[in-house]
């Protein structure tokens, strides 16, 4: 395997946001501030008549026992379109998940990840024009706020002079400050598998190119988990067995990703968070179990309530297929669930630029 690139910054890392349940959930509880005219005013607008769009992967972290390590870059989109117009106001339309409770002006978290990544540069937005088309599920663990942040801090870079814009590894570590982690944003941004971690007071990442036979098979339930509620279940600290058991499989799975696909479901055994997580989510664990019962390498998607199975070739993903279709009825939920077959999304987020 050929040494893959790694992003890397100095600037300083916060922790991750705690806090109770959001109003839409996965997105209101990022803690992106909000733009503040007293902390812009005398700042230089960036120009007027400039056109960005944006289009961000969804992602899947942890994979079973990479918690808060690894994520992966799905082949399921958002789109963000971004104009710069005279008038001093921000606008967002925004259509398909989402877009009946998602907010319309400066407090979409679009919106603040953008004007907060152009005031980190020193610059105020004149008028903003932003539609948004939402495909990622929101607060089911695929990502949708990293999507939103890594949006908009790829449109507000675009939109800077080119002298003043962020190198990878500083888009890397902003939009982790603002997420308050790397392990989405990361691969959203990167493309395939990110492996991430904090040292000092920087975050950072390197991308492993994933095996070509490795096909994602997402469920995804009706109901909605926020990530503050997923981690408060977790506990406090675990034995040195637990850990020692879960670094090992951690490591596992990087091979089983990348060479070998064979290894994939001993390597995707987890014992720091999803049984304490299962409380929250029974319906979702019920299903897990059930696919690991029949041999497939599943696992709760990031904080949940989606459940991912990492099948090895197309007879792989329909024999996963299968197996859901048998026991998605078998759950008790008032919502219906939705099978994805997907593809792991290589490249990462793209930028065009538009000027006039």
């Amino acid at each position: 395997m050929s040494s893959p690139p790694r992003w890397s910054s100095t600037s300083s890392a916060s922790p991750r946001p705690s806090g109770s349940r959001a109003e839409v959930p996965g997105l209101d509880a990022v803690p992106v501030p909000a733009a503040d005219p007293d902390r812009t005013a005398g700042l230089p607008a960036v120009a007027t008549g400039q056109s960005v769009e944006v289009r961000v992967p969804a992602t899947s972290a942890n994979l079973g026992p990479g918690f808060d390590t690894l994520g992966l870059a799905l082949s399921l989109y958002d789109t963000v379109r971004v104009r710069t117009v005279t008038a001093g106001t921000t606008l967002v339309r925004a259509t398909g998940e989402g877009s009946a409770v998602l907010p319309t002006d400066g407090t979409h978290l679009v919106a603040r990840s953008l004007l907060s990544t152009l005031e980190r540069a020193g610059f105020a937005a004149p008028g903003l024009e932003l539609d948004t088309t939402n495909v990622i599920p929101h607060g089911r663990g695929l990502g949708s706020s990293a999507a939103a942040i890594v949006a908009g801090v790829l449109a507000g870079n675009a939109l800077l002079p080119a002298d003043r814009r962020l190198d990878d590894a500083h888009l890397l570590q902003w939009a982790a400050q603002l997420e308050g982690h790397p392990d989405n944003v990361a691969p959203a941004l990167m493309g395939s598998l990110a492996i991430s971690w904090e040292s000092g007071h920087a975050y950072h990442s390197t991308r492993v190119e994933v095996h070509p036979d490795i096909v994602p098979v997402v469920a995804v339930p009706g109901s909605v988990l926020s990530t503050e509620s997923a981690r408060a279940l977790l506990p406090a600290s675990v034995s040195h067995h637990t850990a020692a058991a879960n670094a090992g499989r951690a490591a596992l799975l990087v091979h089983a990703l990348a060479e070998d696909p064979s290894l994939l479901f001993p390597a995707t055994q987890d014992s720091l968070h999803q049984d304490y997580r299962a409380q929250a989510m029974l319906p979702s664990a019920t299903l897990l179990r059930g696919l690991r019962a029949a041999g497939f390498a599943s696992t709760i998607s990031g904080a949940g309530p989606s459940i991912m199975t990492l099948a090895v070739g197309t007879d792989g993903a329909e024999a996963a297929e299968e197996t859901l279709r048998a026991l998605l009825p078998t759950l008790d939920t008032p919502e219906p669930w939705r099978v994805l077959r997907l593809t792991v999304e290589r490249s990462g987020a793209k930028v065009g630029v538009h000027q006039g």
